[in-house]
């Protein structure tokens, strides 16, 4: 088996880079919504290929050093079902949750002369541009229908990502797994954005929402109706990320030779290419 790799700076260097590659996605997916609602730029694919692209060049960031989850229900459910290590998960998820604050911060603070100029209150006409919102804060979709899409959304996504970088199955060649990656973002918010805004990500929602609160948006916290929703996108994608990395173990990841269950070289990572050598190595 691969050697364990030894990161300079331990714990630090690794939530170091889970904080720039989170802020890295969180500039490009906030600050593509703050054009397209502020600014009248774009539409809904420029939303859903920014956000994918962030997650490609977050993931490119700090894959090396951190396996770059930059999503705490992804950190979860590796920490679950891959063996990553159960005392970095909220180390993990403060850094992620720090770096999408931070970005929403940038955001607004670039934004601030079209958000004011499209919505002078500061309402919840633009409070989507940080935060998510049940039917996207115009269709009819209730608190509960939107718990159940984040549910839903978050196990596609962490039952693809185990897909991808299986190293038992078939990954993708020549460092392309980040891109692989963005584009299973972009599928999801292609299909799945109706309901819920396709948060799949704790940190991606609180951090904005908590940014966009402290600088005037004081209905952050609520939807539309008034209901307190912030819950819903940090509790239903941590549940829906385990059950969809626990439906790609049961259903696939469990057939695969190799070491029980697959998986990347060493757990949290993205893994090497499966060489042949390495195969050989996992089966002795």
């Amino acid at each position: 088996m691969a050697a364990r790799l030894k990161i300079p700076g331990g714990i630090w260097a690794e939530l170091a880079a889970e904080f720039a590659g989170t802020m890295i996605l969180i500039l490009f997916g906030v600050g593509v919504v703050a054009q397209v609602v502020g600014g009248g730029i774009g539409d809904h694919d420029s939303i859903a290929w920014a956000w994918g692209l962030g997650v490609v060049l977050g993931v490119y960031v700090a894959g090396r050093i951190s396996g770059a989850h930059l999503n705490p229900a992804v950190t979860v459910a590796l920490a679950v079902f891959k063996g990553f290590e159960w005392r970095k998960v909220l180390p993990y998820s403060l850094a992620q949750f720090l770096g999408a604050f931070v970005a929403a911060l940038i955001v607004r603070w670039n934004y601030t002369e079209v958000l004011h100029a499209a919505d002078p209150g500061l309402t919840i006409k633009t409070q989507g541009v940080f935060s998510t919102l049940p039917g996207n804060g115009a269709l009819p979709v209730g608190e509960w229908g939107a718990f159940r899409d984040q549910i839903i959304g978050t196990a596609i996504l962490l039952f693809l990502i185990l897909a991808v970088t299986d190293v038992m199955g078939t990954p993708p060649q020549a460092n392309l797994a980040p891109f692989i990656i963005g584009l299973i973002v972009v599928g999801i918010g292609m299909a799945w954005g109706t309901n819920a805004g396709y948060a799949i990500n704790p940190a991606r929602d609180f951090g904005p929402r908590l940014a966009s609160f402290l600088t005037g948006y004081g209905g952050a916290f609520r939807d539309q109706t008034g209901y307190l929703y912030f819950w819903i996108p940090i509790v239903a994608p941590i549940i829906g990320g385990v059950l969809g990395a626990g439906l790609y173990q049961g259903l696939v990841g469990r057939f695969l030779p190799g070491l029980s269950g697959g998986g990347p070289e060493e757990p949290g990572r993205l893994p090497e290419q499966p060489t042949r050598d390495n195969v050989e190595a996992r089966n002795g």
